[in-house]
């Protein structure tokens, strides 16, 4: 037996024992790293397989971090289906360590024809923020349910694409409605500054012009300098914008120092971007999410 062979072996051991150590009565055969997506996929999946979501409700997709033994999930799961194209930042390697060790996985941000960031520093690199697209999640639910069906033993083919069927219907009509929300708002309105980049697909989706952000970058983990607040301020004062939209799971301290230095009476305004919400919360499903952010844009940006 090779080094490399006996070391995969004694990894794997390790990981079993782990799970047995748990108490955990089944691995689930479908681990799915963000709460956005698991929500997507347990509506493919339904009672077809077992799903597991490691990102809590009101995490932020990009520092949450994961246990032990849900590093061991990832690495025994049928599938695992991550977003990709660097959101999860914190479990990016357990992902890459067990698609390397022959777990299937589906990056679907990168499957769903992304864009570039268009601005600041993350110009140039694909944003992973797709759901904010309705189009795009009626995408990527066939790409799902393609990937159980073909990698998650013992589910039914026809009731994993009729889940697929029903709610990709849901999903564009979650579409449709938002485009009649949105095509209320003069052109002259739909203008949006948010925390940090996130909502390019829905500018592009519903013809929005991105201002700006208060982080100049596609991740919550960067900061912005004074110069960078100043910046965004004449542009917040040139473009007349009535509010800035700040992610629900992060702190708006930023977004009202930026409307604070605008010099102008801009209100922030919560949305629920990038993680779902506890039961009750407002935005406990993705539907659920979308609507509510569809509304507190159009309203935020009508008054």
């Amino acid at each position: 037996m090779s080094a490399r062979l006996t070391a995969a072996v004694a990894v794997l051991a390790a990981l079993l024992g782990l799970t047995a150590c748990s108490g955990s009565a089944q691995r689930a055969e479908i681990v799915v790293t963000t709460n956005i997506l698991g929500d997507i996929t347990r509506n493919v999946v339904g009672d077809q397989a077992e799903v597991s979501v490691l990102m809590r409700p009101g995490a932020d997709p990009h520092s949450f971090g994961i246990s032990a033994q849900q590093a061991a999930e990832v690495e025994l799961a049928e599938l695992v289906v991550h977003n990709g194209l660097g959101l999860e930042e914190g479990v990016q390697r357990t992902v890459d360590a067990a698609r390397g060790a022959g777990v299937a996985t589906l990056p679907v941000a990168e499957r769903v024809d992304p864009i570039d960031y268009t601005g600041d520093e993350s110009r140039g690199q694909a944003d992973p923020h797709f759901w904010t697209d309705p189009s795009r999640v009626a995408e990527a639910v066939d790409l799902i349910a393609q990937q159980v069906v073909e990698h998650v033993d013992g589910v039914d083919p026809a009731v994993v694409r009729a889940n697929a069927d029903r709610y990709r219907g849901e999903v564009e009509a979650l579409d449709g409605e938002t485009a009649r929300r949105f095509a209320e708002l003069p052109a002259e309105r739909r203008k949006l500054v948010t925390n940090h980049h996130v909502f390019g697909y829905l500018a592009q989706r519903y013809d929005f012009e991105v201002i700006g952000a208060v982080i100049p970058s596609g991740t919550t983990l960067a900061s912005p300098s004074a110069a960078d607040l100043a910046d965004l301020a004449g542009a917040v004062r040139a473009a007349g914008v009535r509010a800035v939209f700040a992610d629900s799971s992060q702190p708006d301290r930023l977004a009202r120092a930026l409307a604070d230095q605008a010099g102008l009476d801009v209100r922030v305004v919560p949305l629920f971007s990038e993680s779902l919400s506890p039961p009750g919360g407002g935005a406990a499903t993705y539907l659920e999410m979308a609507r509510a952010n569809a509304d507190a844009i159009a309203t935020g940006l009508a008054g």
